[in-house]
């Protein structure tokens, strides 16, 4: 199945629809993005809606099966799509956080600690507080 988002007029994302991989398919059998924008178009009655493709298995410009990534991240509702970095961008967490320009991906101004603990961010200390493991 391919994935595709719906943009609003602010590239936001409002929807995200399945397509079975055979409607991608020209007549050499190659996936055409445009073939499912297409498709979706005509299904909604919306010649002038905006669609892009999407991958569930891309996050952070990672394939996660080994494939070339696909704009960056799976698109979900309220991302942006960035047309400069052709790139889904999730909306920014706290004000704090700084959007990685090479993942897309947003990251708080001190690392997560890495002593297998759970932890949440707090933006008023600028710094993660330790969750009660009970």
């Amino acid at each position: 199945m391919a994935s595709f988002a719906k943009l609003n007029s602010e590239n936001i994302v409002t929807t995200v629809e399945s397509v079975v991989n055979e409607v991608l398919k020209d007549s050499n059998g190659i996936e055409q993005e445009q073939l499912g924008i297409n498709f979706l178009k005509t299904l909604y009655n919306e010649p002038n809606a905006i669609w892009k493709q999407t991958s569930y298995n891309t996050n952070g410009g990672v394939h996660s099966l080994g494939g070339p990534p696909f704009r960056k991240n799976h698109a979900g509702i309220g991302f942006t799509y960035d047309e400069t970095r052709d790139a889904f961008i999730a909306p920014k967490p706290y004000n704090s956080w700084i959007l990685n320009e090479d993942t897309c991906l947003w990251n708080a101004p001190v690392a997560y600690p890495t002593d297998d603990k759970r932890y949440t961010w707090n933006e008023q200390t600028l710094s993660w507080d330790l969750l009660d493991n009970s």
